[in-house]
């Protein structure tokens, strides 16, 4: 008899399946508590005084004449000191309108700077980041993206939690509006997972993941560290490997800005292939990760999705799994319940916990793929084919 048969006969291997399965759903568990409780150390930010830094906003741009006029607008109208403020965006060798719309703002003070390399690179935001830092004259560099709605009290609440509370690096919410359809919605809710992950890390004091269409860091820092030095050669990371370069230095000088003035909005993807070239753009950067822990919170992760899986086609073959996979499925969806409630009341998205049952199964297969596609191979973004 064949070790396989012999298991099989012993009821040994769904025995084995089960043990990981439930230590790995105790796991999940125990890190979704963690995250519950950095999110509730997170204080409201609060703007208290006029603000007195100087900031310099920057924006890279490719190919956005549908929305960079709206962006740019959102930014003039913030309810701060015009005379504190300067707006710099790259175009990034758009072929569009998006220069000529930019340039129609400079009797406004928006600076256009246009990327003109002629050797191809990987990494052009970095690049349009890097060269807008160059130019910037600010104390405080804003980042946002080109196709992001602010609030007019965005900047405000940004730059008063950057002064009250002496911080080198703010991780600011990022929210999906607009929504269309059920699928944008589903996206909504994964979206605010994931905002809310990087906010409660940054709580715990471990921070891990933020988002590039609403970070504020000093440009000291910024020029202290060496900038993307190290990180460049990524098309993406230009948010979460600086974050890792920052908290690496300054562990308790980042922080989050807990405070729904300070939300900027961008829409859902509209297809599932803008959505999945998205979601693995994002999942590159963890080949980056220096921060053991994170990359082992990671990997575990993404194994106990893999062990439902194997658990399910288990329990086909052996009945007395189901059990087993009914307590898990519904203990992940009772953890994710509790975690998401104070976040989605946070983004005014309470109503679209409907929809988290359906997710929680979804984003099982979705996780499982992700984190295969997200490790290798290209992608293609901005119409540039990268890695």
């Amino acid at each position: 008899m064949d070790p396989f048969s012999y298991l099989k006969s012993t009821s040994l291997v769904p025995e084995i399946i089960n043990y990981i399965t439930l230590a790995l759903t105790v796991f999940y568990g125990s890190v979704i508590v963690y995250l519950i409780r950095g999110w509730y150390l997170l204080n409201t930010s609060i703007p208290k005084n006029t603000p007195h830094t100087t900031v310099s906003v920057l924006i890279a741009a490719r190919n956005e004449e549908k929305n960079i006029g709206l962006t740019i607008q959102d930014i003039l109208n913030q309810k701060f000191p015009a005379h504190l403020l300067e707006v710099i965006v790259v175009d990034d060798h758009s072929t569009d309108n998006t220069a000529e719309i930019i340039r129609s703002f400079s009797n406004q003070g928006v600076r256009l700077i246009q990327l003109n390399e002629k050797e191809p690179l990987n990494s052009y935001k970095k690049k349009a980041i890097s060269e807008a830092i160059n130019y910037a004259s600010g104390e405080l560099i804003v980042a946002t993206d080109a196709d992001c709605r602010m609030q007019p009290m965005w900047l405000n609440s940004m730059v008063s939690m950057y002064e009250q509370e002496d911080l080198l690096f703010i991780s600011g919410p990022v929210m999906y509006h607009n929504e269309k359809n059920l699928f944008e919605r589903l996206q909504t809710l994964e979206f605010l997972y994931l905002i809310g992950l990087g906010a409660a890390a940054i709580g715990n004091r471990k921070a891990s993941t933020c988002n590039g269409a609403n970070l504020a860091y000093k440009k000291d820092v910024f020029v202290e560290l060496g900038g993307f030095k190290g990180i460049d050669e990524l098309a993406s990371g230009d948010d979460e490997l600086f974050l890792h370069k920052v908290a690496g230095r300054y562990p308790n000088r980042v922080g989050f800005c807990k405070n729904q003035d300070a939300i900027v909005y961008t829409e859902a993807k509209e297809s599932l292939s803008s959505f999945l070239s998205q979601r693995k753009r994002w999942a590159s950067k963890s080949t980056k990760y220096k921060n053991k822990p994170i990359v082992i919170f990671g990997v575990c992760i993404w194994l106990f999705n893999v062990f439902l899986v194997i658990s399910v086609v288990s329990a086909l073959f052996n009945p007395s799994v189901w059990r087993v996979v009914y307590y898990c499925l519904s203990f992940k969806l009772f953890m994710e319940l509790v975690f998401l409630l104070p976040i989605s009341r946070f983004a005014k998205r309470s109503t679209y916990l409907i929809f988290l049952p359906f997710l929680s199964l979804l984003h099982i297969i979705y996780l499982i793929f992700i984190g295969i596609a997200g490790n290798s191979g290209k992608y293609l973004w901005k119409g540039r084919m990268v890695r």
